[in-house]
């Protein structure tokens, strides 16, 4: 519950001031009860100050550099790729995740980040030049706009036609909305009831998602017939 109130506090916040990495945390939180998330939050610090140095390719290289976060390939699925903590401590995410990892780590460095939802593939997009962006499931690959609409032609078979506005900067509340539909595909896939009822509360609580969430939590909430 004390993760749940927390969560809900924070989501009256307008979303610039939103704290991803704490969010994040507060999300795992309900998967793994008990979670320290003052803990992860000093891992994260800690992580900004190992940093050689405040710029974007120091950053780039600290983190995804010689394997040490990278792109689960194996197991794509895992729920555990969803969980900002098990990132920090298996070096395993998702591309959202470990674009939550660098936007947070970044920020402690002064090297700005946005986020990007591009369909089927977050990415990362550079504030202080925008035309650069990284894919940070790849080990940090740097591309530019082209590259961009060269990995999802190549992710989705390109059968759909491109939208250069799927580039754009997204909202952190977006994002966290994000993060948590890929935990509730997730937890429906494996018929996980429990977990879906939390993911769906936290939905629920997300500015704008609207009351169909509420209603389908209403819905998970009875008992079994």
């Amino acid at each position: 519950m004390e993760a749940t109130e927390r969560f809900e506090a924070l989501a009256g916040l307008p979303d610039e001031a939103v704290p991803l990495d704490e969010i994040a945390l507060l999300v795992a939180a309900h998967a793994l009860p008990g979670l320290d998330v003052g803990a992860y939050m000093m891992k994260l610090d800690d992580l900004a100050a190992a940093c050689p140095a405040p710029t974007l390719d120091a950053l780039i290289a600290h983190l995804f550099s010689r394997g040490r976060f990278q792109g689960n390939r194996d197991d794509y699925y895992d729920p555990r790729n969803s969980l900002l903590s098990e990132v920090v401590d298996r070096g395993l995410g998702i591309p959202i995740t470990l674009s939550i990892l660098a936007m947070e780590v970044g920020r402690r460095l002064g090297v700005p980040l946005a986020g990007v939802g591009m369909p089927g593939h977050f990415l990362l997009r550079d504030k202080v030049d925008p035309e650069v962006f990284v894919d940070p499931f790849h080990r940090g690959r740097v591309l530019d706009a082209d590259g961009c609409q060269q990995l999802h032609r190549r992710l989705t078979g390109g059968g759909r036609a491109w939208d250069p506005g799927w580039l754009d900067p997204v909202g952190r509340w977006a994002i966290v909305a994000r993060l948590l539909a890929n935990l509730k595909a997730i937890y429906q896939q494996r018929h996980e009831r429990d977990a879906l009822l939390w993911v769906m509360q936290l939905r629920g609580l997300i500015p704008g998602i609207g009351p169909a969430e509420r209603t389908e939590v209403t819905r998970l909430m009875a008992p079994y017939n």
